[in-house]
């Protein structure tokens, strides 16, 4: 079937003058990924799933300028932490300012470097193909197709200590690709931390196997760099009495576009998936998930928050599927939204598809603004009203913020948070 020729132009224009990496075990993914493009064109504001947040800048043959944000007023994230540093400068490698990619019970490999002989053939571009249906995210097949760079994390036992991917913006016109392919073997755990601005324009793709028994958490800060826009995709397939555990906070930037498609094909398997953002003035923000419960006596968890001022539009999109068989499922998603001024707006599409009659799945979403009630307790108190606000709104998020797995990690969260909130107080 023919694209429409709106799609067909904006996608010929993007793809003018690309090609796909030539060699290598990943090559007959890559060209599957563009042809599997070409099918279904880059998305438009014509498509069911981006009819609240305009993709133009994220599709368009050049990215959009960025200024790069001087944050050296503020303490990295996590800095704290005995971790694994592995840093990318708009979306390169940087060797010099990484640690040595030896980790106990973890192997890492780069993408572009890896051996012929590889673990990751067999899930290099595989798990974000099943994501394309029955939804399509052609940003997706765009960047397996051409992502030239990332990780490849093979997680064999208790890894000593967390991963931290570090992204750093350096370019105004930088346009990052990065792909990341973590396995995750049975009985084995790890934590990744993801944090930075990244680039002036960032598609990130992330594959996550987890097999029976296994476990991977992940937490992402994504960085202060304004005017950045960002894609972001994790795939996720779990196995037996496996868990994965994903949340992301997002302050500032442009544009952000957060998918999540998780698969719970084992018994017993546990997914949460959580967020929470901060935006004032100029700042789209949208959260795209779908998890689809394929096996029997299940758990998934959605939890996003948003706090949004002067203007600011958050987007939430969350869908559970329920397959046939797929019985004694727990599916639970809530979307909610702080809103602090009536220019604000938050945009939800909450989803539930059940074909199975032994489940416990519910969903929700509200809107409001800060209590008044709650606001003059603090106040009479002696709590200045700014101060008192920023409490309100640290316990707002705290439903999200709680499902990291880690206290210190939650801590470290809610400390950003804070900091972030007394910057912009009113």
């Amino acid at each position: 079937m023919a694209l429409p020729e709106q799609k067909q132009t904006l996608t010929d224009t993007r793809l003018s003058g690309l090609s796909t990496p030539e060699g290598g075990w990943a090559e007959p993914a890559r060209r599957d990924a563009l042809s599997r493009l070409r099918a279904m064109g880059l998305p438009t504001r014509r498509d069911e799933y981006w009819k609240y947040t305009r993709p133009d800048t994220l599709t368009a043959a050049e990215p959009p300028k960025a200024a790069v944000f001087d944050d050296s007023d503020e303490i990295p994230l996590f800095a704290n932490r005995d971790r694994l540093k592995i840093v990318f400068t708009d979306g390169a490698f940087d060797a010099d300012a990484s640690d040595d990619l030896s980790l106990e019970g973890v192997r890492i490999d780069r993408l572009a470097d890896a051996p012929d002989i590889h673990w990751a053939k067999e899930l290099y571009g595989t798990l974000e193909a099943r994501g394309q249906t029955p939804v399509q995210r052609p940003l997706a097949a765009f960047n397996t197709a051409f992502a030239t760079d990332g990780l490849l994390i093979h997680v064999t036992g208790k890894a000593s200590r967390p991963i931290h991917l570090i992204y750093r913006h350096a370019s105004e016109t930088s346009d990052a690709v990065l792909h990341h392919v973590v396995k995750v073997d049975a009985g084995a755990e790890a934590t990744i931390l993801e944090t930075g601005p990244a680039a002036a324009r960032f598609n990130q793709c992330i594959e996550v196997d987890v097999t029976d028994t296994g476990a991977l958490h992940h937490v992402r800060a994504q960085g202060r760099d304004h005017e950045r826009r960002a894609a972001t995709h994790i795939f996720a397939r779990l196995g037996t009495e496996s868990t994965f555990k994903t949340f992301t906070l997002t302050v500032n930037g442009q544009l952000t576009r957060n998918e999540c498609v998780i698969e719970l094909t084992g018994d017993d398997a546990v997914a949460h998936v959580a967020g929470a953002c901060m935006g004032d003035g100029d700042f789209h923000h949208d959260d795209t998930v779908f998890i689809t419960h394929d096996a029997v006596n299940c758990e998934s968890r959605q939890v996003f928050k948003k706090v949004l001022r002067n203007g600011a539009v958050g987007v939430f999109q969350g869908k559970i599927l329920v397959k046939p068989g797929a019985q004694k499922t727990d599916g639970y998603q809530i979307s909610q939204s702080l809103l602090l001024d009536d220019d604000s707006q938050f945009l939800a599409k909450p989803e539930l598809e059940i074909y199975a009659d032994d489940v416990a799945c519910s969903h929700g979403s509200t809107s409001g603004a800060i209590d008044e009630d709650s606001l003059f307790y603090l106040r009479a108190r002696g709590v200045p009203r700014g101060e008192a606000e920023d409490l309100m709104t640290i316990a707002f998020i705290a439903e999200a913020v709680l499902e990291i797995e880690d206290e210190e990690l939650q801590a470290d969260i809610n400390d950003r948070v804070a900091a972030w909130l007394s910057r912009r107080r009113r």
